[in-house]
């Protein structure tokens, strides 16, 4: 047994000096203050930008004797940093920066805050740039090079299959798309991210949760001849427009409204399709269309002057057996005045009191299906092929029977019957287990085959063979294998098909492919072009789309955007469908950042972004037109970069209104990795701040000014809030706008550097100013995703070594990506001692007190 996987059974049953400068500064220019401008997306980092205020040029630098920096700490940074004040929770009374590789915790923290320019703080005595920047750099200098004699790839546990993993690698292997969620709890997230091990704890209820799904989706890939007739009901989220001009995804052309949902159909045979609709008093006929993958099957006339939860329903329809998508939406009538009397209002009254509510008050509203409902089957007759089944089932003993439109299955002799589930066992178990199998690797699932069979036959002992491949712990456990002579705290490279394994969840979110499987085990990726090459095909894959969907989207707390519903008062137009489009704006924009190989400081100054016709205009953009998103060039500069994307906007405002404190402190914490210290205990809320006065409602900027009048908000506030105010401009939807309650916006403020900021424009600007911190931080995020453990301090000497390498290719997106697959944490372990500290873990530097990044 593989010793990981041995330690993993365990838990289950019992819980069911400068040396190496020149290689470290050699060719790097970190440490220049000639700023990049906003529409020069490939231009190069010179020789001074630090993160500090624009100030001298490095042929005017005076240069400071590191011996002198630790008076430096001691004037400028012990006067709050000391053992009585504690302020951050920090000390630095003795630091001093010729040994800070002594204290790297603490040196890490200091280079962060440095770099971002905001040590010491606003309204504190500074010293010059020339001297932030030699203490900075060396800080940097000291640490690296100790890290260079003594590498450090860190600890991560192993990982399990989280929901969206589970999901997309039962999607390649089986060919069916499932709802992990109807069986796996919830994620947990931490460091914004879903798959970091130390977050993955093991339970008694996960073990069953992964059973149960291991059951219901071989049974969906197989298909089930006994199924029983059965009723599944799905309601239709409340935010779903019913507009004429709005069709659904999957809905026929010339539809409106309605629902479409992908339905599994166990076996062959008669369904019944019905509906609970919604309509408002006097509304003229409707015409319901039904159609199972674009085809239409029924068609429903709807009677003018029904009420509320009115149940309509098909006649018994013949459906073949497996997933299918099923759209029941209304025929478009586009003739004469727009019927519904709530025009401005996109939503779905749909189910409930909201229902009733209105139906009540005698609004006049367009008809809405609340509830969908199939029933079955009826006199079932068998399982057709499906795509899943044309994966499993390449050989088979009634093979002209299960041949079809997915190709011919190799017909099996009798007695045959066994060798040919095994070899489905063999290439199914290879692909999910992420590797070569072992002999006992294909006997366990065997020998639940063979129960399968004295049961119900060859289908059903290879359903049964499947169901524990599914249950296995070597397809639900990312487990690498630790060699058993490394001693422990001492440094190993993994095994190539670990590394395999490592490299496609962090490209594509599910398990290598057999190309990628067979390169490892043939130990083609030692070497390192054949590496590149492996990624740079990967990335041209389709599944390299997960670095946007999974990767980017949890870096910038999209699920934020999900979670925020506008008040419908205040934002009436506003949607599901938007949502949707501000979102997968959002992913496309960072998808083509990737497929073209574009700058990173393109993702915060692109003067371009996509949309398709509903989004451009929600943004007032003209001449969109279509549902197909597609490149569009913004008109002017109020929108450029990520932080002119509504998604984003949307995610950091309340339901009701904007929160520049929101904006500010996302864009500190996730574009600048600086995130601002918890408000103190006994703080009053913002939202008891008064709202009006003198009998007019105050702007969000006022109560602002009202709140911050307390000292002890000011100090986090006076950083956040105008960070905030420059984007204030964009409502809670990402619209622009130039009047809050009928008063004119005033979105001035002072950034911490003393830069005056007004507009988004602004922002951008002062961010780019100072790209190292941006750029640092965005590969910080990109490392813990792909590593699956939190970046700690004894990593930044990796990050800062990327970040090097890709200042030199334009911060081309695949020079990062190819530095973190390069680096020693995604290629290499440490040996697990006593006195590790957990990965995830904070960790402690036991002279300063000073928790890691």
């Amino acid at each position: 047994m593989r010793p990981r996987e041995e330690d993993l059974v365990k838990t289950i049953v019992f819980s069911s000096g400068l040396l190496g400068l020149g290689l470290i500064f050699g060719g790097q220019s970190l440490g220049t203050n000639a700023p990049i401008r906003i529409g020069d997306p490939e231009a190069v980092i010179t020789e001074t930008q630090v993160g500090m205020p624009p100030a001298t040029l490095a042929s005017d630098r005076k240069p400071v004797a590191s011996s002198a920096l630790a008076d430096v700490v001691e004037l400028y940074c012990v006067r709050c940093h000391n053992e009585r004040r504690m302020t951050g929770n920090l000390s630095l009374e003795g630091f001093d920066p010729e040994y800070a590789n002594e204290h790297a915790a603490v040196s890490e923290k200091m280079i962060v805050k440095l770099r971002a320019g905001m040590m010491p703080p606003p309204g504190a005595r500074r010293p010059t740039a020339d001297t932030l920047n030699a203490l900075v750099e060396t800080l940097e200098s000291v640490v690296d090079a100790a890290a260079v004699t003594d590498p450090n790839p860190g600890i991560r546990r192993f990982q399990r299959l989280n929901r969206s993993e589970y999901e997309r690698v039962i999607y390649e292997l089986l060919g069916i798309e499932i709802d992990a969620g109807r069986w796996l709890p919830a994620d947990t997230y931490l460091g914004n991210f879903d798959n970091l091990s130390a977050a993955q704890g093991l339970s008694t209820t996960l073990l069953e949760a992964y059973l149960r799904a291991a059951t219901e989706v071989s049974r969906i890939a197989v298909g089930n001849a006994e199924a029983q007739a059965f009723s599944a009901k799905y309601t239709n989220p409340i935010d779903v427009s019913q507009h004429s001009w709005d069709r659904l995804e999957g809905a026929p052309f010339g539809t409106r409204g309605g629902m479409v949902i992908t339905h599994n159909f166990p076996v062959d045979g008669d369904y019944v399709f019905s509906f609970e609709m919604l309509f408002g008093g006097g509304t003229n006929s409707q015409d319901l269309d039904v159609s199972i993958d674009g085809e239409g099957v029924a068609g429903l006339q709807l009677e003018h002057g029904r009420q509320v939860n009115v149940p309509v329903k098909t006649e018994p329809i013949f459906v073949k057996s497996g997933q299918r998508q099923v759209a029941a939406a209304f025929v478009r009538r586009i003739e004469g005045p727009y019927e519904d009397r709530l025009s401005p209002f996109d939503w779905s009254f749909v189910g409930g009191e909201d229902a009733i509510q209105w139906a009540n008050y005698g609004i006049t509203a367009l008809p809405h299906v609340a509830d969908f409902m199939v029933t079955g089957p009826i006199d079932p007759v068998g399982i057709s092929q499906t795509p899943s089944r044309a994966r499993i089932f390449t050989c088979h003993p009634d093979a002209a029977q299960v041949s079809g439109a997915y190709g011919a299955v190799e017909p099996v002799t009798t007695g045959q019957e066994r060798v040919c589930a095994e070899s489905i066992v063999r290439r199914i178990a290879t692909e999910a287990y992420r590797r070569p199998l072992e002999d006992e690797d294909i006997a366990g699932p065997m020998s639940f085959y063979e129960a399968g069979l004295a049961e119900g036959g060859f289908e059903v002992g290879v359903r049964t063979a499947l169901q524990a491949i599914l249950a296995s712990p070597s397809f639900l456990f990312r487990l690498e294998e630790q060699p058993r002579d490394v001693h422990p705290g001492v440094s190993y490279r993994i095994k190539d098909t670990d590394l395999a394994a490592r490299l496609a969840f962090f490209l594509w979110g599910t398990g290598p492919d057999q190309e990628l499987i067979d390169i490892a085990a043939s130990g083609g990726l030692d070497d390192e072009s054949v590496l590149e090459a492996q990624v740079r095909r990967m990335l041209a894959d389709y599944r390299a789309e997960a670095l946007s969907t999974r990767f980017a989207s949890q870096w910038l707390r999209l699920q934020e955007a999900e979670k925020n519903q506008p008040e419908l008062y205040l934002y009436p137009d506003f949607s599901g469908q938007l949502r949707e489009d501000l979102i997968r704006e959002t992913q496309l924009f960072f998808s083509n950042l990737i497929s073209e190989d574009r700058s990173l400081l393109e993702f915060y100054s692109a003067d371009y972004s996509f949309m398709n016709q509903r989004l451009a205009e929600h943004y007032g953009i003209p001449g969109v037109t279509g549902s197909e998103f597609r490149r569009v060039t913004y008109p002017n500069e109020t929108r450029r970069g990520i932080l002119g994307h509504g998604s984003v906007l949307l995610a950091t405002s309340m339901s009701a209104r904007t929160s520049p404190v929101l904006r500010g402190k996302w864009v500190m914490e996730v574009l600048m990795g600086s995130p601002p210290p918890p408000p103190p205990p006994n703080v009053p809320a913002f939202e008891e701040t008064a709202g009006a006065s003198d009998g007019r409602r105050l702007t969000t900027r006022e109560r602002m000014e009202l709140h911050r009048a307390n000292p002890t908000c000011n100090a986090c506030h006076r950083m956040m809030d105008p960070i905030g105010l420059a984007l204030d401009n964009f409502d809670v939807t990402g619209r622009w706008r130039i009047r809050e309650d009928g008063v004119p916006l005033d979105t001035r403020g002072t950034y911490y550097d003393g830069t005056e900021l007004t507009t988004p424009d602004d922002l951008n600007q002062v961010l780019l100013d100072r790209p190292i911190p941006l750029v640092r931080n965005f590969t910080q995020n990109l490392l813990a995703y792909a590593i699956g453990r939190r970046v700690e301090y004894f990593d930044q000497p990796t990050v800062r070594q990327i970040v090097r390498d890709a200042e030199g290719d334009y911060y081309r997106m695949s020079s990062f990506i190819l530095g973190v697959v390069k680096s020693d944490p995604f290629r290499m372990m440490r040996a697990e001692s006593s006195a590790d500290t957990p990965a995830g873990s904070l960790g402690e530097d036991e002279s300063y007190g000073q928790p890691s990044l």
